[in-house]
């Protein structure tokens, strides 16, 4: 089993910037891929950015590409995920994720951008 514990988010205007953090714990030795996935409300949850954890190939959602970027620490098992140039459509709970499954989801946590 794996646990993701997510921090980070919060209240923003319109062009801010918000940086969110992930860390895992449990047998994070298995872990390949994390990421983070969105859920605006009435939406279905969408993917959002991917990183591998070995060869750190990333990969990104066209809606947040060049605004957005995912970075990771192996030493502390975080992710992280730095948001540059935020939209109100932007606004969602934000779920951090491993596993190619994914397989394993965070609590998530919520960024609401004002505009």
């Amino acid at each position: 089993q794996v646990q993701l514990d997510e921090s980070g988010g919060g209240l923003v205007q319109a062009g801010g910037s918000l940086r969110l953090s992930c860390a895992a714990s449990g047998h994070t030795s298995r872990i390949a891929t994390m990421g983070w996935f969105r859920q605006a409300p009435g939406k279905e949850r969408e993917f959002v950015a991917e990183i591998r954890w070995s060869g750190l190939n990333t990969l990104y959602a066209d809606s947040v590409k060049g605004r957005f970027t995912i970075s990771r620490d192996n030493a502390r098992n975080a992710v992280y995920l730095q948001m540059n140039s935020l939209k109100p459509e932007d606004t969602a709970v934000y779920y951090c994720t491993c596993g190619s499954g994914p397989d394993y989801w965070g609590q998530g946590t919520q960024v609401t951008v004002s505009s």
